[in-house]
């Protein structure tokens, strides 16, 4: 599995977790909703940090509890 994949697949489950719409996360991230919506279906190749780092606000995580996970304990490289 690509890491481009497990990052949607992580955003997905927190979504899904905190019963968070797409909608709701940009709102309470201060991530423009095209922004999200351009991760989420892999036109975004590369989201940064910060942006990540805002998605994790939005859910109330660290960067660490959002990499931190089974999601992505069977990515072997980095392959974007």
């Amino acid at each position: 599995m690509y890491a481009q994949d497990v990052l949607v697949e992580r955003i997905n489950n927190l979504c899904k977790k905190k019963r968070m719409t797409y909608y709701a996360l940009s709102y309470k991230s201060a991530v423009p909703m095209t922004t999200l919506i351009h991760i989420v279906d892999k036109s975004t190749v590369n989201p940064g940090v910060l942006t990540i780092g805002k998605l994790c606000d939005g859910f109330g995580i660290t960067l660490k509890e959002f990499f931190d996970s089974p999601e992505f304990e069977n990515l072997e490289r980095y392959d974007m």
